[in-house]
């Protein structure tokens, strides 16, 4: 692609995400939302292949119908109560459109169909974008109109995100399929406790973020798409993949690991708000997510493939280290002895 079509796409994405969280009106919050939805086509077809070309059409349809359903619930309750302002959502039948439009444009279970098929179309670098900072501006909606949010609606979903994005990841081979079914289990753990706690949902989402760029910029510098590559990986950089059964041990949400503290903390506020069969429930689910994060992480470094393979095994490259992913890696391992000081600004 062309270096300055890049720098315009990539530019039109972070002015569309600045508008959006940075608005008080709802007219405003949408043309930032259609902003980052044009922005990202050409990102995610830029290789012209029918499955990438594919992808960009269902993103678009998908993205569109959330947008049309986000400006029909705003214009629903300033016909009822005569605001626009995002904060002054107070109208039922908007809260419940409101609620189902976010989850289209997050990809919570019912509405999930679209977000693994656009991922496995796109190229990874364009999948770290799809999971992370295309859900900012949705999150960030939910975050300032959490206050008139139905908790239900919010938390069954959030069950049924948890229980599917496990249950639909065990069977996949595909790497970007099983970190998009990873994406919709960690977006449960958000709608959950959303309602209850926004900046605990954010403290979630920001290292969520922060584990998934760590996870998808690994495989991209190993070139990894598949789990068949990902056993021979080791011979091509044993060091890197150490780190990536590290990373993925954390998205998985074990201790002493950064992923454990947003898991901890969502259970003890579920906890205080005297909802333990959720907190049970949604903890019990995250086990099918940890079985196929397992299996990432022992295809990645112990294993060889039990098959003879059609591709050339991959032997040490000198390459040079990449800082960025060194320093996203470590945040994603070692964060959790400072979770008092997260603890304190929250």
């Amino acid at each position: 692609m062309n270096p300055q079509a890049k720098l315009v796409f990539t530019t039109s994405s972070l002015l569309g995400t600045t508008i959006t969280i940075s608005s008080n009106h709802w007219i405003l919050a949408w043309t930032g939302l259609e902003i980052n939805t044009l922005a990202i086509l050409p990102l995610i077809s830029k290789s012209h292949h029918p499955r990438a070309v594919e992808a960009a059409t269902k993103y678009f349809l998908v993205q569109a119908a959330a947008s049309a359903l986000l400006l029909f619930s705003s214009m629903t309750n300033a016909w009822y109560t005569g605001q626009w302002d995002i904060t002054q959502l107070t109208h039922p039948t908007s809260c419940l459109i409101l609620t189902s439009a976010i989850a289209i444009k997050l990809g919570l279970v019912p509405f999930h169909f679209w977000f693994p098929e656009v991922l496995q179309g796109s190229p990874l670098t364009t999948g770290l974008l799809l999971s992370t900072a295309m859900k900012f501006p949705p999150i960030t909606l939910l975050f300032m109109t959490s206050q008139s949010l139905n908790s239900t609606l919010l938390t069954t979903m959030a069950i049924l995100s948890a229980a599917l994005g496990g249950w639909m990841g065990l069977n996949q081979t595909q790497t970007r399929k099983i970190l998009a079914f990873s994406s919709i289990s960690h977006l449960g753990w958000m709608a959950i406790i959303i309602t209850y706690s926004p900046k605990l949902a954010l403290l979630n989402f920001y290292l969520y973020t922060l584990m998934t760029a760590a996870v998808f910029l690994t495989m991209d510098s190993m070139k990894v798409l598949k789990l068949s590559t990902l056993m021979t990986s080791w011979t091509k950089s044993p060091a890197l993949s150490t780190t990536l059964l590290l990373t993925l041990l954390s998205l998985a949400g074990l201790p002493p690991l950064t992923g454990f503290l947003p898991k901890w903390l969502i259970i003890q506020e579920l906890t205080k708000q005297e909802m333990p069969l959720m907190a049970t429930a949604i903890s019990l689910l995250s086990l099918l997510s940890l079985f196929f994060y397992l299996r990432l992480a022992y295809c990645s470094t112990i294993t060889l493939p039990p098959h003879t393979t059609n591709h050339m095994k991959r032997w040490h490259t000198h390459k040079p280290v990449n800082t960025q992913i060194a320093i996203l890696t470590t945040l994603s391992i070692m964060l959790l002895p400072i979770s008092p000081i997260i603890l304190t600004i929250m």
